[in-house]
C-alpha cells in the first residue's frame, strides 16, 4: 500500500471516529424505498439444471421475474475470494450482479474473505493470502475490495460475513487481537469509500445476543447499517426481544439497522435426502407461527412490520430463497432449506412473497 493511500485512510479513520449523524435515506436518491431483500446466491447454479417455477397465479414464469413482480427491490449474493468451484466467486458475482441490475435490482455484497463460508464458527483467511505478512494481507484486502467496487458497483457490500468473533483469523480475531482486526477493517473500509460514494458499508452480527458488545467494540470504524442475523432455532423465539434490541442498537449507535438475514418454514417435510437444518417444532415459535404455509406468511409479516416500526429501521433480507431440492429427490447434497424456500416442493411461489410488497 503507498504512501498516498495510507494517509487517506489516517485521515478518514479520524473523521470516522467523529460520526454522530445517522445517514438518513435520501429521497431524491431513491434510498428511502423499504429494503425487501432475498439471498439467492445458489441461484446460478441451480438455473443450470434449469428447473421450472411458477408465480402466484400458477402460471409457469422466470424465477427473477416472479421476485420482481412480487415487489422484492435487492438481491443480496455472498462473494467467496478464491472457491473451489466457480459458485460464489468473483467472476459468477459480476456476471449474475448485471443481470440482476438489467432487471432492477440492487445488489447487496457480502464479502466473506474466505474461500468458502464465513460465520461465528470459521472465518478462515483464503488460501491465497496465507502465510503473507500482515503488511501484504492488508495490501490484499484492499486491492480485492477495490476490485469489487470498481467492477461490481453494488448497492451495499458488507466487510465480512457475521463477524462475531471478526474476520481474516488469527490476523482478524476481534477479542485476541483487536487492533489488527481494526486496521483489516479500516483497509476494507478505506478500499469502498475511496473509490465510490454509492455504496454503503453493512457490518454484519449473527443474532442478539452479545450485539451490544460487539457493536460497541466497533464504534470507531466507519460504516453506515448495523446487520443482524435472526433465526429463531438459533437467536431467540421472541420477536419482541428482536425489535427491542433493534431499536436499542439503531439509538445507541446512530445507525440505520437491518435484518440481513432470516427465514421460516412452510413445512417441516423435506424433498430430498440432504438433511434439513429446521425439522422439529421445538425449532420454531409455537403456537404463533407453526411450519405451514400460513405460518411462514404470519412470520414474515411480523418481521417487516416491526422493522418498519423500529426507527430507522430499513429492511430485511430473506436468506435461501432459491433452495429448492434442486438435484432431485434422492440427493443427499442439495439442498438442506428447501422447507425454508420461497417456493414449495413443486415450485411454486407461496403466499409469504405477497409480503414482500408490504412496507
Amino acid at each position: 500500500m503507498n504512501r498516498i493511500v495510507q494517509i487517506i485512510i489516517f485521515l478518514l479513520v479520524l473523521i470516522s471516529c467523529n460520526k454522530e449523524v445517522v445517514n438518513t435515506p435520501n429521497p431524491e436518491n431513491g434510498d428511502s424505498e423499504f429494503i425487501s431483500a432475498v439471498d439467492i446466491s445458489r441461484y446460478p447454479e441451480i438455473s443450470n439444471v434449469n428447473p421450472t417455477f411458477y408465480d402466484l397465479d400458477g402460471n409457469q414464469e422466470d424465477f427473477l421475474t416472479i421476485l420482481k413482480e412480487n415487489g422484492i427491490n435487492a438481491v443480496r449474493l455472498r462473494l467467496w475470494v478464491n472457491p473451489l468451484n466457480e459458485h460464489s466467486g468473483f467472476n459468477e458475482v459480476k456476471q449474475f450482479s448485471q443481470t440482476l441490475k438489467t432487471k432492477g435490482f440492487k445488489t447487496w455484497l457480502t464479502l466473506h474473505y474466505s474461500d468458502t463460508w464465513a460465520d461465528p464458527g470459521h472465518q478462515e483467511i483464503p488460501l491465497q493470502w496465507q502465510g503473507i505478512s500482515f503488511t501484504a494481507l492488508k495490501d490484499s484486502v484492499y486491492n480485492y475490495t477495490k476490485k469489487v467496487v470498481d467492477e461490481i458497483q453494488p448497492e451495499y457490500i458488507q466487510i465480512g460475513n457475521e463477524i462475531n468473533p471478526g474476520f481474516l483469523h488469527p490476523y482478524g480475531h476481534i477479542s485476541n487481537n483487536f487492533q489488527q482486526f481494526k486496521e483489516l477493517m479500516d483497509t476494507a473500509i478505506i478500499a469502498v469509500r475511496a473509490n465510490t460514494t454509492d455504496t454503503e458499508i453493512i457490518l454484519h452480527f449473527a443474532g442478539i445476543d452479545g450485539s451490544d458488545w460487539f457493536f460497541n467494540k466497533i464504534n470507531i470504524l466507519d460504516y453506515d447499517i448495523i446487520g443482524l442475523s435472526y433465526y429463531p432455532i438459533w437467536h431467540g423465539k421472541s420477536l419482541n426481544n428482536l425489535k427491542d434490541k433493534m431499536q436499542s442498537l439503531s439509538e445507541t449507535y446512530h445507525k440505520k439497522i437491518i435484518i440481513a438475514e432470516t427465514a421460516y418454514p412452510f413445512a417441516l417435510d423435506w424433498n430430498d435426502w440432504t438433511n434439513n437444518i429446521v425439522g422439529l417444532d421445538e425449532q420454531l415459535i409455537l403456537p404463533e407461527y407453526p411450519a405451514t404455509i400460513e405460518g411462514q406468511r404470519k412470520f414474515i409479516k411480523q418481521i417487516i412490520r416491526l422493522t418498519n416500526e423500529v426507527e430507522n429501521g430499513i429492511g430485511f433480507c430473506y436468506w435461501g430463497a432459491e433452495l429448492i431440492a434442486w438435484k432431485g429427490n434422492q440427493s443427499t447434497d442439495a439442498s438442506p432449506w428447501e422447507n425454508q424456500a420461497l417456493f414449495d416442493f413443486d415450485n411454486n411461489a407461496l403466499p409469504v412473497l405477497r409480503e414482500f410488497n408490504a412496507e
